[in-house]
């Protein structure tokens, strides 16, 4: 089962994703998907990424968001919408 960690500053937020064997390409392509601004997470966080960084690596995947200026992640909203993903993706 997929794991996740968040980290926060005041204008980034880093995320390692652990435990993704068996998912790591649905996951990929849903990342990919809120880099190209078509998020379907249940959340507006999105609007607020100036900057998203997606490494997979085996059985992880780290993700550095940086805020537009002027804005802050709320990381409970990361927070559903990487279990949304999550759950999606090991459906």
């Amino acid at each position: 089962m997929t794991k996740y960690t968040i980290n926060a500053d005041d204008a980034s937020v880093a995320i390692e994703l652990t435990q993704v064997a068996g998912h790591q390409d649905q996951l990929l392509e849903a990342f990919g998907e809120c880099q190209e601004g078509r998020c379907s997470c249940p959340t507006n966080e999105y609007e607020k990424v100036a900057a998203m960084d997606v490494q997979p690596g085996e059985d992880r995947i780290t993700i550095k968001l940086q805020a537009k200026p002027g804005t802050t992640f709320d990381t409970d909203e990361i927070a559903a919408c990487l279990d949304y993903t999550v759950a999606k993706s090991e459906r």
